[in-house]
């Protein structure tokens, strides 16, 4: 090729190379606004295995009775070999403990039973080191009686404190009305006898409410972020948020909500660490999700869905999985960056409120039929093994649990099946020692007197469900979970792809299905304590990662009682 051709063609080369580039840069701004919002925004917690735990019971480190930040770094090795990504930290800043610590009375501290600042740090490098992220609970709805803005709000009529908190020259018609502690609160709104005025609290009467109308209040929530999340916090596990944006003058049953105010939370979080999370603590009904959510996505990143939560447990009573179903698609739609955290037992009741009188009830008489294990007109106080009792529902449970489209809770204990004790307060009997192993106090403290009792007697004893003995045995509990969370961490599809419920003519079996160009996930559950047949065409290119099932003939596959079965087809 002569000089001047060879020129002329490499213009033309480098001609059709730039439109083919302008094409291509047209056709990428044309995408989808949300699918590229979702690529840059942080999505690390679409698929993270999140473990929540109280420092106070999980290991003591000093022998004093009480867990601390020492005693839980000692064991971040476990927690790494279990498959943990993210710690969930129940509240550790100082408190009077009248409500296990949600009752905050310095939001800039660490509870000195605990440990001190040094702890918390050494704690936060050794989590960093692997890989291991830190999501803390926020109580930023309430303060203790005894924080020092509610002792100068008493006494200070005129100044700024006074108006932090929510009052009321008279009681109001609807004192009585919106308690989140039925049967243990008769009132939301108490009498100050310093103040001469009723001051509002949506929980016990120790815990007054903030009020977030006062700009002063939102400036401190902020400033409380931006100190927490400059420490290394990955994530805020927001508590109630709705009672954070309601305003209680306008009434109990329908508060008007200040949405704004979570917008510039969600902000605060966000300044020092683009990466950080808001886990929404939002019981709400499915028509209300997206406005937590935010409509593109830049609320509240993730919630727990406790409306799944409530009619999965009315599937697995019922041994028929249709409303679970309905819960599912009910709340399929929600923004692309958003993501459900789901979860089985967490540390509060299982809160059965949504689902209907006979729903409940269906659920109380199959796992909580006796009063003492219901609470507040409408959960259980129960954890999960005491109340399925079967081991194979039990891990029927797990299974489904890490094939849902979002990213599984787990709460400290349940992974070896820990009970709980009936004898302890409220919600205190889901919050005992964690069970380390057969020596004394379980291995989780040399004290004499443990800050809790540890369960020491039945079947859930701690020299029979611990740790130490699970992990020598491969059919443990322990192990199902590890093995699960090892295969959930090879599918990442099943926080992110596109996900349909099959259809297998048995109301008995759960079916879904995720699909990527790549290949496709297809998990069955059998919801039911007897063998039966469902309605499956298989093609003969699955691949099964999980199963206890007999192939009937092309179409059609029985399932062993609770049996579980995860598929997997490579394109």
């Amino acid at each position: 090729m002569s000089g001047g051709k060879h020129l002329k063609h490499f213009v033309l080369l480098k001609f059709t190379s730039l439109v083919w580039a302008i094409i291509l840069l047209f056709g990428a701004c044309k995408q989808d606004h949300k699918k590229i919002s979702a690529e840059v925004a942080p999505t690390w917690y679409r698929n993270s295995i999140i473990y929540n735990l109280d420092i106070d019971i999980f290991k003591d480190s000093d022998g004093n009775g009480i867990g601390d930040f020492k005693g839980l770094t000692q064991k971040l090795p476990y927690l790494d070999s279990l498959g943990v990504e993210v710690i969930w930290l129940s509240p550790f800043q100082p408190t009077p403990d009248h409500d296990d610590g949600y009752d905050v009375t310095d939001y800039y501290g660490i509870d000195p039973r605990l440990g001190n600042m040094a702890d918390f740090e050494a704690f936060m490098v050794a989590a960093r080191q692997r890989n291991i992220k830190i999501v803390m609970d926020m109580v930023l709805n309430h303060t203790s009686i005894e924080h020092p803005w509610y002792i100068k709000a008493r006494t200070d009529s005129t100044g700024n404190f006074r108006s932090r908190y929510v009052w009321s020259a008279t009681k109001p018609k609807d004192f009585d009305k919106g308690m989140v502690f039925e049967g243990f609160q008769s009132q939301t709104w108490t009498y100050d006898e310093i103040a001469k005025k009723y001051y509002f609290h949506r929980f016990y009467d120790f815990q007054p409410d903030l009020n977030y109308q006062n700009k002063q209040v939102q400036q401190e929530a902020i400033k409380i972020l931006r100190y927490w999340s400059a420490k290394g916090i990955k994530g805020f596990r927001l508590d109630a948020v709705p009672f954070i944006i309601d305003v209680p003058e306008s009434g109990a049953a329908k508060p008007a909500k200040m949405f704004g105010v979570l917008d510039s939370i969600v902000t605060a979080a966000k300044s020092i660490d683009k990466e950080t999370v808001l886990l929404g603590e939002a019981n709400v009904s499915p028509k209300e999700n997206i406005e937590y959510f935010g409509e593109k996505g830049d609320r509240l990143q993730m919630m727990f869905h406790f409306y799944a939560n409530q009619h999965l447990f009315y599937a697995m009573a019922d041994e028929n999985v249709s409303t679970f179903k309905d819960a599912l698609h009910e709340t399929r739609i929600k923004p692309e960056p958003s993501q459900w955290a789901y979860f089985l037992r967490n540390h509060d009741e299982i809160d059965l409120g949504r689902l209907s009188k006979a729903e409940r009830n269906k659920v109380y008489e199959k796992f909580g039929p006796e009063p003492n294990m219901q609470l507040y007109n409408r959960g259980i106080r129960r954890r999960l093994a005491p109340m399925l009792g079967k081991p194979e529902q039990i891990k029927m449970a797990y299974s489904v649990l890490y094939s849902l489209p979002g990213a599984p809770v787990i709460r400290s204990g349940e992974e070896i099946g820990m009970g709980d004790d009936l004898t302890l307060a409220e919600r205190l009997s889901v919050r005992t020692p964690m069970q380390w192993n057969a020596l004394k106090n379980s291995g989780f403290s040399t004290a004499s007197k443990t800050i809790r009792p540890v369960i020491s007697y039945g079947d859930y004893a701690y020299q029979k469900v611990n740790v130490e003995d699970q992990s020598k045995d491969p059919n443990s509990l322990l192990n199902f979970i590890r093995n699960l969370i090892s295969l959930r961490r090879s599918l990442p599809e099943i926080g992110t792809a596109d996900w349909e419920l099959l259809e297998v003519k048995n109301n008995s079996v759960l079916g879904i299905k995720y699909v990527t160009p790549e290949r496709e996930i297809i998990v069955l559950h059998n919801f039911s304590n007897k063998a039966l047949t469902a309605s499956f065409p298989l093609k003969g290119n699955e691949k099964a990662l999980i199963g206890n099932f007999k192939v009937v003939s092309k179409d059609k596959i029985q399932f062993a009682p609770y049996a579980q079965l995860w598929l997997k087809i490579e394109r």
